[in-house]
């Protein structure tokens, strides 16, 4: 099952296999208030799947520097004060794929160092883009953005995926080339109403080239159930039938 704000104060559900949890209300720059208590259900699951028992998501948007407070100025860090390496170039504060990418890297930097998740490089964070929060026209500035938020899970050594419909994910990022830190991700596609549907789902195309589709959501009271996909066969028995 995944969980958020909306199961604050309500029943978990119970012997689930794995937990997937949102760490935002909703926006990529604000916290769910039960975080807490809904990462220690999900470390309470039983396992048995190809999936970690507990895993996280967060809210993706690309807002541009439109009145926005928290959007870059420079390519230092608002934490730590550091000067991170850009691979788009300088952030001057403009509406650019250096600051969309500074963005990124910034809202994954908060999500992981000041919304209470202990030991964040251990976790699965799953990038949750929605065409109901903020994005730019630009595919190549909204594509820096997601970028620049998997190069920060990644320097501290977290594993990252994507949660996303294709008809969301293609006009928001479009193409996304091999060089791209998005390339290989896992994807969590949501869209199904039953188990069955959620099943056919595992054999989607998936959103990047090299990626797989390795969970999927189905529609259920209370809170939203998952399935974990088969693993894909090896190169080696794909050959041989």
């Amino acid at each position: 099952n995944d969980v958020s704000y909306p199961q604050c104060g309500t029943m978990f559900p119970s012997s689930q296999a794995f937990g997937i949890v949102a760490v935002n209300e909703g926006l990529p720059n604000n916290t769910n208030p039960c975080l807490e208590d809904e990462i220690s259900w999900a470390q309470s699951s039983v396992g048995g799947t190809r999936q970690p028992r507990a895993s996280l998501y967060v809210n993706t948007a690309d807002p541009g520097n439109h009145g926005v407070t928290d959007w870059p100025a420079s390519n230092t860090d608002p934490i730590f004060g550091n000067h991170d390496k850009d691979p788009y170039g300088t952030c001057r504060g403009g509406n650019s794929r250096a600051c969309a990418w500074q963005y990124g890297w910034n809202m994954a930097l908060m999500d992981a160092r000041t919304r209470g998740v202990q030991s964040p490089g251990r976790y699965r964070w799953w990038l949750d883009l929605e065409t109901a929060n903020s994005w730019q026209s630009s595919t190549r500035n909204n594509r820096a953005d997601l970028e620049g938020m998997a190069s920060y899970f990644r320097h501290i050594g977290a594993k990252v995926g994507i949660y996303s419909t294709a008809s969301q994910w293609n006009p928001i990022v479009g193409t996304v080339p091999p060089s791209s830190p998005l390339y290989r991700l896992p994807d969590w596609r949501p869209g199904a109403k039953t188990l069955a549907q959620a099943k056919k789902n595992c054999h989607l195309a998936p959103l990047t080239g090299g990626g797989t589709v390795t969970v999927t959501q189905w529609k259920t009271p209370s809170a939203n159930s998952d399935f974990s996909c088969p693993a894909p066969p090896s190169r080696a028995t794909a050959k041989r039938s």
